[in-house]
């Protein structure tokens, strides 16, 4: 993994997470009005929990896209900038637009997203897509907790 690469990637992944720091508001009345299942985390778990996650996907893309070269780089580093578009998105939806039936329909299109990812950094370096692998299970988990959401709301 090349230090520019890793640069790179590390400021794109704190983008996206920029972006959903700036409109999650666990706080927010709207949020804790909601009817939520038992197994939810507390609100303090998923900075915890996100920020490794992070750190993980910064990591899988700078080595999968340095063990990529042409055509397949370029095809790699689109789908992760569609990524992180889309987890970013979902935070924006679901938080900022309070639409969380509306962030269901997102979050399908992230984990599809996620899958591709985690394809493409596996083909490209085993590591980088073993490293993916804790941000699709989470995203799938985010998904089941979503879908609670909207169907209690």
């Amino acid at each position: 993994m090349r230090v520019p690469t890793w640069l790179r990637t590390t400021a794109a992944v704190t983008a996206a997470a920029g972006i959903g720091s700036l409109v999650t508001r666990p706080g927010d009345p709207w949020y804790r009005r909601l009817e939520k299942p038992s197994w939810q985390p507390p609100p303090r778990a998923f900075p915890l929990v996100w920020t490794p996650l992070y750190g993980l996907i910064a990591f899988a893309g700078a080595r999968a896209l340095d063990a990529r070269r042409g055509p397949r780089r370029r095809s790699f580093a689109v789908a992760y900038g569609a990524n992180l578009a889309l987890n970013a998105a979902w935070t924006a939806i679901f938080f900022g637009a309070r639409r969380p039936r509306a962030a269901l329909a997102e979050i399908a299109l992230l984990n599809a997203s996620n899958l591709d990812l985690l394809r493409r950094a596996w083909q490209a370096d085993r590591t980088a897509g073993a490293a993916l692998v804790p941000y699709v299970a989470w995203t799938g988990f985010a998904t089941a907790l979503n879908a609670a959401i909207a169907r209690r709301n």
